[in-house]
């Protein structure tokens, strides 16, 4: 039986989160999901730097004590809602993973109970695809996509709870 996503709590992204998320740093190889900086985010306009696309996309995830612990991107296709997330740095490798993603992945179909609900992962992220998995996500497609540095390998992963694993 999966734990309690009780102790996640699904917020708007206000900018102050926005800022704190902007400074979160990653050790390698993870370091690539890094932001720039968020002067710069604001500046450019870019993902939750627009205060529009962060109002309409970007929510924080704060846990049991308020504390900010990631991030989600609800990004919406025809159909579908793809999401885009992250969790602290500090967080990350702790098997807090599945109920992390497992509360965003509900919001989003409370969100838009018709859509299907998908993500993408880079192949070589083992970590975050046995999270997925164990949060009901299942791989469906292989592709490459570019990226800043060239053209990478991705995973589809399509969210269906009913095929939740156990975490290993």
């Amino acid at each position: 039986m999966p734990a309690s996503i009780s102790n996640y709590r699904i917020v708007p992204m206000d900018e102050h989160q926005a800022a704190a998320i902007c400074e979160w740093r990653y050790d390698p190889p993870y370091n690539i999901y890094g932001w720039l900086p968020w002067e710069q985010m604001k500046a450019l306009e870019v993902e939750f730097g627009s205060p529009t696309l962060r109002q309409e996309q970007y929510v924080a995830v704060l846990d049991e004590e308020n504390k900010l612990t990631g991030f989600a991107q609800y990004f919406p296709m025809i159909g579908v809602t793809r999401l885009g997330l992250g969790m602290h740095p500090e967080r990350c490798g702790h098997g807090k993973g599945s109920d992390f993603v497992r509360a965003i992945a509900e919001e989003a179909q409370r969100r838009n109970p018709k859509n299907e609900i998908d993500l993408e992962v880079l192949t070589w992220n083992g970590r975050a695809i046995r999270a997925y998995k164990a949060a009901g996500f299942e791989l469906t497609d292989t592709y490459e996509r570019q990226t800043p540095d060239g053209k990478k390998p991705f995973f589809c992963m399509v969210y269906r709870p009913e095929h939740q694993t156990q975490v290993l």
